[in-house]
């Protein structure tokens, strides 16, 4: 897993966290901070799941620096995982 990723001209800072917080909740394993221009990723997963999570929401800054601020988690899910195969298993 890269400690930064490039998108829409943005650098999104990848790191690890013993948790992650949205509005009060820890009950995420991931999440993507449009304004900080990070990527956090609960550190006590398993690193499949970890690279699982980051292109989930790799697939949010996606969306969001194309100009999609609201978005459909089910759609995000669906695309993050089609890139993430499609990263792991080709060579570029």
């Amino acid at each position: 897993m890269p400690k930064e990723v490039k998108v829409g001209g943005l650098v999104y800072k990848v790191e690890t966290k013993p948790f992650v917080e949205v509005e009060s909740d820890r009950n995420y394993q991931g999440t993507c901070d449009y304004s900080k221009t990070e990527i956090s990723i609960m550190e006590y997963i398993s690193n499949e799941r970890k690279e699982d999570v980051f292109f989930h929401e790799l697939t949010h800054a996606i969306f969001y620096e194309a100009g999609f601020e609201e978005q459909d988690e089910d759609m995000i899910n669906r695309i993050g995982k089609v890139i993430h195969q499609v990263v792991k298993n080709n060579d570029f």
